[in-house]
């Protein structure tokens, strides 16, 4: 079986499992407050040219979003979010079960338009009605999005700006942050992500790590975060677990180096795919591909390659995501190209 399904289907990369049991028997205090994670905090902050970055490490994703979220609204706020985001389709309502509404917008290729936006803050408060209704308190976006697209230093400008003049924060899910800066042509950085992005965070589970992602305030994080995390179920006791995994992603360019090799496989099944002729549902500059398929050729390839459904346009074909990781061996990608080769 060939699995291209997400990219998580491995472990951890074999120096972070090292490192782990190279640590295991050293005793650290708890909840994050181990050398490992101020070790892995002062690195971070490095990368990102942020000396005064806030920065906490949670267990994963999805409780990434719902604590981060739920700490920067109020009472009475929602997010607004394109209506293909993370938050509005695949989370099983965890954002509404903190008490907040996804407020959705049109997406754009799974990117939200800044003119878009405006008109949506601007409409609403024109509204006399508006002190009934949820309040847009801050804005969410993904870098890769959901279709593998990226946003340009000027698109993040321009929400920022926007957020900024109604001030509202802007938050950042980089649950796969690695693909995106290591892809081809983007002008996106950690740095630039902290000049534009109120919070955002670095993706662990999805980019070599056994779990775990960094969540980054350049400026200041909200008050009794540390908290949230813990009544969120998002902080672990062993923290250390973490700051280990970190640490050593940000140790000599590791999470940049696996991450590039994500891409190459990717371009590599790209090239390959557009040279037996097949259709892509849109172009994705990072590791994750979207294939419009015959339901005929998915039925012939379903027991050898593992693959995720994205869409269904009509009632022949299905729009499905291949997607590399840092663990991808280039054998599997030429397996994968000559088994749909037969079917081209």
């Amino acid at each position: 079986m060939l699995f291209f399904e997400n990219d998580y289907s491995e472990g951890a990369h074999e120096k972070i499992l090292s490192r782990l049991l190279e640590t295991n028997r050293v005793q650290q205090i708890g909840y994050g407050n181990d050398e490992y994670c101020q070790s892995a905090k002062e690195k971070i902050r490095a990368a990102c040219q942020c000396p005064d970055a806030d920065i906490y490490f949670l267990v994963g994703g999805t409780q990434a979003n719902a604590t981060i979220i739920s700490a920067l609204l109020g009472p009475c706020e929602g997010a607004v979010s394109a209506v293909t985001g993370h938050i509005n389709g695949h989370e099983a309502g965890a954002i509404e079960y903190t008490g907040h509404k996804v407020l959705a917008l049109p997406s754009h290729d799974g990117k939200m338009d800044a003119g878009e936006l405006e008109k949506l803050l601007k409409d609403f408060y024109a509204d006399p009605t508006h002190p009934h209704m949820v309040h847009p308190g801050m804005v969410y976006i993904s870098h890769p999005t959901e279709y593998g697209t990226l946003y340009t230093k000027g698109e993040l400008e321009a929400i920022s700006k926007v957020c900024r003049a109604y001030e509202i924060p802007l938050f950042l899910d980089g649950a796969r942050l690695g693909y995106g800066l290591m892809s081809p042509g983007t002008d996106v950085t950690l740095p630039v992500l902290c000049q534009y992005c109120d919070c955002f965070y670095i993706g662990g589970t999805k980019v070599g790590a056994l779990c775990g992602e960094a969540v980054v305030f350049p400026q200041k994080s909200p008050k009794r975060f540390f908290s949230q995390i813990k009544q969120h179920g998002a902080l672990l006791a062993k923290g250390r677990l973490l700051g280990v995994q970190f640490d050593t992603l940000f140790t000599d360019n590791l999470y940049l180096e696996i991450a590039a090799h994500a891409i190459k496989m990717a371009q590599k099944m790209k090239k390959g795919l557009e040279e037996l002729g097949y259709s892509f549902f849109l172009d994705s500059p990072t590791n994750q591909q979207f294939i419009l398929m015959k339901d005929e050729t998915l039925e012939k390839i379903k027991d050898q390659v593992r693959y995720s459904f994205w869409e269904k346009p009509d009632d022949t074909h299905t729009v499905i995501r291949f997607a590399t990781s840092w663990a991808t061996e280039e054998k599997d990608v030429d397996a994968l190209l000559a088994l749909l080769k037969q079917y081209a």
